[in-house]
């Protein structure tokens, strides 16, 4: 089918076949559209509506022009937001992340430099000190090593390259600004995934059932997070046995105190180190490490077919408080 013919379907309303949308990723990520083609087919798709068929399809033509990561044959996780929920936090993901990896799970970050926060992941890990730009065959080698290491999303998908200053001259959300967490080169067999709109959480979940991950958390926390917060139930999409669950999840119940929005903020980059040093440690302000805790728990959770999420939960607690985190750093 011709790229005209595609957008001509998008354009009268109708829908692409997952084989067609495919097609057409494929030509957006090698450069075959032209500046306008790519321009309408990206306002196309913002029309269609982000249905999990074609953020599935999105997601396995831009993994088709990434560079991958072999010979992970063990179970990783990635903690990741979509980002978009405006709030300048700090970077509880990759905290958790690193948290994890001290427990002794293996994680797979994949981040990009801030985009909606005051700082993002690539920006903390280049603060302390971790490799952003890790040859994919050196990813085994450092995984065995630290439990840990960070893939840069520009380094991992130069295909890219052809879609963002298309992005950057339409300057409006496409399908794009979720595909992200999604696009993981490690391709992760657990994930707890953030969501910053709640009409994403069905969708995200089942486009990572159509992409083959085992088990997941799709999550959007009290406040309008992109992750959990205790400031009070989150709602959750759980992927687990090849089906979807929605549940919710109360701080509560796993004996977390609730906190203001303003008791997570960070102002700038050097605030959002010093505080992420600190939280490593196993210090720092309580409703943050609270906050660092519960998605550990969470993650976990996922990561542990046949543990309880409360004994998750306070195995995270001893973790944080012990500054898991921190020996990452230190290995």
């Amino acid at each position: 089918m011709h790229t005209a013919e595609i957008l001509e379907t998008l354009a009268s309303g109708g829908v692409l076949p997952p084989e067609t949308a495919h097609m057409a990723f494929d030509r957006l990520m090698s450069g075959e559209m032209t500046p306008a083609q790519a321009g309408s087919f990206l306002m196309g798709l913002r029309s269609h509506g982000e249905t999990p068929e074609l953020v599935a399809s999105a997601v396995r033509a831009a993994l088709a022009h990434a560079r991958l990561i072999q010979g992970l044959e063990y179970d990783r996780i990635d903690i990741v937001g979509t980002g978009g929920d405006g709030r300048n936090s700090f970077n509880c993901s990759t905290a958790a992340a690193l948290t994890l990896a001290g427990m002794g799970y293996k994680v797979v970050k994949h981040g990009n430099r801030a985009v909606s926060s005051t700082s993002g992941s690539a920006d903390v890990v280049e603060g302390l000190g971790l490799p952003l730009e890790t040859a994919p065959e050196d990813v085994p080698v450092l995984l065995a090593r630290h439990n840990f290491v960070f893939l840069f999303a520009p380094f991992y998908h130069p295909a890219f390259r052809h879609v963002m200053p298309v992005r950057r001259d339409l300057g409006i959300r496409t399908l794009f600004n979720v595909l992200g967490p999604l696009l993981n080169p490690a391709r992760p067999t657990r994930m707890l995934l953030g969501v910053a709109k709640p009409a994403m959480l069905h969708t995200m979940a089942d486009a990572l059932l159509l992409t083959g991950v085992r088990r997941a958390a799709v999550v959007h926390g009290a406040g309008g997070y992109d992750e959990l917060t205790t400031m009070g139930p989150a709602r959750v999409v759980m992927v687990r046995d090849g089906a979807t669950e929605e549940m919710e999840i109360n701080p509560a119940d796993h004996g977390f105190a609730p906190c203001t929005p303003a008791q997570l903020e960070v102002h700038d980059r050097q605030e959002a180190l010093e505080v992420m040093r600190l939280l490593l440690a196993g210090e720092g302000p309580a409703p943050m490490l609270d906050m660092m805790a519960f998605n550990a728990g969470l993650a976990v959770y996922l990561m542990e077919d046949s543990m309880p999420i409360s004994a998750a939960m306070a195995r995270a607690r001893q973790a944080v408080a012990g500054g898991a985190g921190g020996k990452v750093l230190d290995a």
